[in-house]
């Protein structure tokens, strides 16, 4: 479709993306990322203060930091669950991440144990968890889960105005999606990064109509359905070998499979193997002091489950970790 309205006939050919019309969590307000969602959401109900776990990426700061807002750091526990130390005030809003996917347990609880209407969720990690509309929002970056240049959901009981400009940023996020289609993972990851520091500019767009269009072709329950085999595989094979102290039993479709080890050399071995693992919020290290808390950072390794593999892969991963162990 076109700016005027009037769609084109003939011409090049674009990507064959099969359109299934189903968009996820379809009633929810569409950004160009989640933080930028937050950012909307913050200027719509502004809170007195946000309570913030510190095991948290800086970016969720960036708006609480732009908008004059106070931030107050809480501490979880061993279960990944608000600590008990946590007491927020009647204007405030606590932020709560459902980590990697297996916390709805916590969340379940956390929404009995404060009023709702001041929990925000963070589902960043949890895309496949469904929205709790009885929280104030539900916020989810679907690019942690599939292959989309950028993107981010809102789902609100508060009213979040939609802004006018639609991010055209896009196409210059797309290189290191298509260099791991086509190429290899190791070529295209400097336009990762790149691609990503491209999306600290705060300021709420809607969804780019790329993105739009990538996320409705995605068969969603095969990926769904991929990610809990996987994971269930590895908990078989690695289960009796995890550190991770957190209930992981309680989940809808995680993001990976959060693995603790002892072994400080283990990330760099399954680096030699080509199997790669991110390392989530080192920028919380100098606000963590429990000693569990800095091992989560530097121990925990979120191994990769996701729908483009099976047991076949599975098994490589898992042979390596035992390999190492043994």
């Amino acid at each position: 479709m076109s700016d005027n309205g009037i769609g084109p006939i003939g011409g090049y050919f674009e990507f064959e993306l099969r359109n299934r019309r189903r968009f996820p969590y379809f009633d929810t307000a569409r950004f160009q990322s989640a933080r930028s969602a937050f950012l909307a959401l913050v200027r719509a109900g502004r809170p007195a203060r946000v309570w913030i776990p510190r095991f948290i990426c800086d970016a969720m700061l960036a708006p609480l930091v732009q908008e004059g807002i106070e931030c107050i750091w809480y501490d979880v526990d061993d279960r990944l669950a608000v600590a008990e130390s946590a007491s927020i005030g009647v204007h405030d809003w606590l932020l709560y991440v459902n980590y990697f996917g297996v916390c709805d347990a916590n969340v379940a609880e956390l929404i009995r144990r404060f009023a709702p209407d001041q929990v925000v969720l963070d589902y960043s990690q949890a895309f496949f968890s469904p929205p709790r509309m009885e929280a104030v929002a539900t916020i989810y970056s679907p690019r942690k889960f599939f292959g989309v240049p950028d993107g981010g959901l809102l789902a609100s009981r508060i009213p979040v105005s939609l802004p006018e400009e639609q991010d055209r940023g896009s196409f210059s996020r797309v290189s290191h999606l298509m260099r791991r289609l086509g190429d290899t993972p190791e070529a295209g990851y400097a336009d990762y990064r790149r691609a990503e520091e491209s999306l600290t500019d705060l300021e709420p767009r809607r969804m780019s109509r790329l993105t739009e269009r990538i996320l409705s072709s995605i068969d969603f329950d095969n990926a769904s359905r991929k990610r809990r085999e996987n994971f269930m595989f590895l908990h078989e094979m690695l289960g009796g070998e995890n550190m991770f102290a957190a209930n992981i039993a309680q989940y809808t479709a995680p993001l990976c499979y959060p693995f603790m080890t002892a072994d400080a050399g283990l990330r760099d071995r399954l680096i030699n193997h080509r199997i790669y693992v991110a390392s989530y919020w080192p920028d919380s290290i100098g606000r963590v002091s429990h000693d569990w808390a800095v091992r989560m950072v530097r121990n925990l390794l979120p191994l990769p489950i996701d729908q483009r593999y099976g047991r076949k892969e599975m098994r490589r991963l898992a042979s390596v970790i035992l390999g190492a162990s043994e």
